[in-house]
């Protein structure tokens, strides 16, 4: 009645908990950053577990996870984005997240322009492509089998799982709300504390910025579960890390802008964003905009996103009111401008590397004649920017 195992209900909630947990740790280190991404290149054998325990939890391939994925952050937040929630709605991504999946992963087009590099070996033809269904059939009879008459609802969770918080949570809540490390150019957030469910996918503005990183953490309060397995695989030599997100590090003897800034503030440009909206916009805004310390609060709740949002994610009505706000101070307005013209920096496509290179100098000395002093320490501080030991793009 009670199965092979004849655990007590309590005893069956902890088996179903772990259950999921290995189908999550699945998709954020092999589906996710491992194939969608190749930010780490695992063992055959610890890739071929993986594909297998998907197909017995999940019935997704690879190849249409993969396709769908990559097509999310080809086209994030426009029509073409298979889940946004800013384009198809929330209660449409939350409640139908899985069919959203499903659609977008029947595309032959999306399957084949966004799919290469992912297994395509005999097994995957012939078995797990093949019969995606005879996985999950399998999986609910070694369930029955294991937990007896619990059986049924341990198959049942974990079949809801990836459906509810991969398809929903992440693809829904992880665009709509949460926290922001980085202005990434989406609406991906961070949101907490999710963690142990789903294995570091809730720091999800922080892999929209930094895509390729196999660690998704950024803050050394955030937790990234699937990076600490990932740790423990490549401490057994099952797993090769190739890509994390870079952070520039500050020479404080450099002072000629070279080809080190250049790159360290492009490759880093989302820490640089960071950076400046944290060291400049904030305090200078509060210097000029504050009348008390309970105004200032209120101000900066209204203010902090306005101002280190992207222009182009702006509606009117943002328009208008960061107009509004910027007219205010002649100081905030030119610190401002200073942010969208290192903006262009990487949004340019045309120039040289010199005429960028010429841009950022030029840029820096003109910071440090502003008179604004915050702005001035900024400038001085990026012409030690240097990637020499951080980690690799």
């Amino acid at each position: 009645m009670y199965g092979i195992l004849d655990l007590s209900p309590w005893q069956v909630v902890i088996a179903t908990l772990v259950l999921t947990h290995i189908t999550i740790v699945s998709v954020t280190v092999f589906l996710h950053r491992a194939q969608a991404h190749r930010a780490l290149d695992l063992h055959p054998a610890v890739s071929h577990f993986f594909r297998f325990w998907l197909w017995l939890t999940t019935g997704m391939v690879t190849r249409e996870w993969v396709a769908v994925h990559r097509r999310h952050h080809a086209k994030c937040e426009t029509p073409d984005d298979p889940h946004s929630p800013k384009v198809l709605g929330l209660r449409k991504v939350l409640a139908e997240g899985a069919e959203l999946y499903k659609a977008a992963a029947a595309d032959p087009e999306t399957v084949a322009r966004y799919s290469h590099g992912t297994p395509d070996d005999w097994i995957e033809r012939n078995l797990y492509s093949r019969y995606t269904w005879h996985g999950l059939g399998l999986m609910l009879i070694v369930d029955l089998l294991l937990f007896g008459v619990y059986g049924i609802t341990v198959w049942a969770v974990q079949m809801l799982w990836i459906p509810v918080f991969a398809a929903g949570v992440i693809n829904g809540v992880g665009h709509y709300f949460g926290y922001r490390n980085f202005e990434s150019p989406d609406a991906a957030t961070n949101i907490l504390p999710w963690g142990i469910l789903i294995g570091g996918e809730e720091l999800h503005n922080n892999h929209h910025a930094f895509p390729s990183s196999a660690r998704l953490s950024s803050k050394p309060w955030e937790l990234d579960v699937g990076w600490g397995y990932i740790r423990l695989l490549s401490w057994l030599g099952l797993a090769r890390v190739r890509r994390i997100a870079p952070e520039p590090r500050v020479i404080p003897d450099k002072q000629q802008v070279d080809l080190d800034t250049l790159r360290a503030v492009i490759v880093g440009r989302m820490h640089v964003f960071a950076r400046y909206t944290r060291e400049v916009l904030t305090p200078v805004s509060r210097v000029e905009l504050c009348r008390s310390e309970r105004h200032c609060r209120r101000l900066f709740r209204r203010t902090k996103r306005l101002l280190a949002r992207d222009a182009s994610r702006l509606d009117a009505a943002a328009r208008s009111r960061l107009e509004q706000l910027l007219a205010q101070s002649q100081s905030l307005a030119t610190v401002y401008q200073y942010r969208e013209r290192l903006r262009e920096l990487w949004e340019r496509t045309t120039p040289s590397q010199d005429a960028l290179l010429k841009s950022l100098q030029d840029w820096c000395q003109q910071a440090e004649a502003t008179g604004i002093q915050a702005l001035e320490r900024f400038a001085r501080n990026l012409r030690g920017y240097s990637l020499a030991g951080a980690p690799a793009a």
